[in-house]
């Protein structure tokens, strides 16, 4: 385990110590539960390079007009 030191407004500290005193357990504890099922279990994968949704059949083909008119749409009128 690694040593951790953080700050805590005085109510958020008091309602820890309430909690911790509860369950008859320490406040690091409450404090590794809380941080646990705060923070998602595993790393995010890495991104797919490919992607399945909808588009148009001959987007392969024509994949710089497209991004060309998009460009222009979100930039026009600037």
């Amino acid at each position: 385990m690694v040593r951790t030191s953080i700050m805590l407004d005085d109510e958020v500290a008091a309602r820890l110590r309430r909690e911790a005193r509860r369950r008859n357990v320490s406040v690091a504890e409450v404090v590794r539960e809380a941080v646990d099922a705060h923070l998602p279990k595993s790393e995010p994968g890495p991104l797919s390079f490919f992607a399945v949704g909808d588009g148009p059949p001959d987007l392969s083909e024509r994949v710089d007009e497209y991004l060309a008119e998009i460009y222009e749409e979100r930039h026009a009128g600037r």
